[in-house]
C-alpha cells in the first residue's frame, strides 16, 4: 500500500464511521448491543481494499472500545478486523473485485458474517477456558452469546446490500 494523503484521509474517513457506526447500538439483555460498525468495516474493505479497509475498520473498533471502557478488548478487534476482512476480500476476489448485482453482495456480506460469528465464538471460548471452564461447558455458554452477533450479521448483509453500490458510485472517482 502505498501512503498518500488521499489513503490516509480514507482510512481515517472510515475509521471514524467505524466508530460512529458502533456507537449507534441497540443494547441487548445479555449486555451485547447490536450496532452498526461491522457493516462499516465491510463497506470499507470492499470500497477501499482489504490492507486500508481491515486497517480503517480495526482502528475504529478499538476507538470505539478504548473511548468506551473496553480498551483491554482493542488488540483482538484490530486482528479480528483483518481476519474478518481477509474473508470479505476472498469472497469479494471470487467476483474479481467488481460484483454486479445484489445477491452477490448478499453472498459476500453472508460469507463475512460467517467468519465474523467464527471469530466471536473463538473469543468467547478462550475467554470462558480461560475463566475455569471445562470445554463443553465453555464451547456451550459461548455459543450462547452468538445471539447478539448473528443479529449484528443480519444487519450488515442488509445495510451493506443496499448502500454498496451507490456508494462505490460516489466514492470511485475520488479512490
Amino acid at each position: 500500500m502505498q501512503i498518500t494523503t488521499r489513503n490516509v484521509v480514507m482510512v481515517a474517513l472510515f475509521a471514524a464511521l467505524t466508530v460512529i457506526g458502533t456507537m449507534i447500538k441497540i443494547p441487548l439483555p445479555t449486555g451485547a448491543f447490536v450496532h452498526l460498525g461491522n457493516a462499516v468495516l465491510l463497506l470499507a474493505v470492499l470500497l477501499l481494499g482489504y490492507v486500508k479497509g481491515s486497517l480503517a475498520g480495526g482502528l475504529g473498533f478499538a476507538i470505539f472500545d478504548v473511548l468506551n471502557g473496553f480498551a483491554v478488548e482493542a488488540p483482538y478487534f484490530i486482528v479480528e478486523s483483518f481476519i474478518v476482512g481477509a474473508a470479505a476480500y476472498g469472497l469479494f476476489l471470487a467476483f474479481k473485485k467488481n460484483p454486479k448485482h445484489v445477491w452477490q453482495i448478499i453472498l459476500i456480506a453472508s460469507g463475512t458474517g460467517v467468519a465474523k460469528l467464527v471469530m466471536t465464538q473463538i473469543k468467547n471460548l478462550v475467554r470462558q477456558l480461560y475463566l475455569g471452564m471445562d470445554f463443553p461447558t465453555a464451547f456451550t455458554t459461548a455459543a450462547l452469546s452468538l445471539p447478539a452477533t448473528v443479529i449484528n450479521v443480519i444487519l450488515t448483509v442488509i445495510l451493506v446490500s443496499f448502500l454498496y453500490f451507490p456508494l462505490k458510485k460516489a466514492i470511485s472517482p475520488i479512490i
